[in-house]
């Protein structure tokens, strides 16, 4: 069994940098396959891709909206993953939920959150002066 905890949510300023943390209790992250992704989802909008990585290879992916501003990677030692997210925006404000696979993804699988085994329970994103 895997669990999934997140942290390093809370409020910053526009501007500002946050760094998400996600550990895991189980073998998550250091399968010779998988991937981890993290997910946002704001009040009354649906969850959306942020960004994922995969392995074997160092293959990382991400949604437009955060493409240079955030970047994800993980620490197989620690077995867990993080998300650096820098320049944020009020636009970013959400629950961020960090998402495993302990088995190889497809490309095309990277972005969808039903490809995902495990989930998090989230923690809170706010940008607001």
């Amino acid at each position: 069994q895997v669990q999934l905890t997140e942290s390093g949510g809370g409020l910053v300023q526009p501007g500002g940098s946050l760094r998400l943390s996600c550990v895991s209790s189980g073998r998550a992250f250091i399968n010779g396959a998988g991937a981890v992704g993290w997910f946002r989802q704001a009040p009354g909008w649906d969850r959306e891709f942020v960004a994922a990585i995969r392995w074997p290879g160092v293959g990382t992916y991400y949604a437009d909206a955060v493409k240079g501003r955030f970047t994800i990677s993980r620490d197989n030692t620690k077995k867990t993953a993080f998300l650096q997210m820098n320049s944020l925006v009020p636009e970013d404000s959400a629950t961020y939920y960090c998402a495993a696979k302990n088995s190889r993804i497809i490309l095309s699988s990277v972005r969808v959150g039903d490809h995902y085994d495990y989930w998090g329970q989230g923690t809170q994103v706010t940008v607001s002066s």
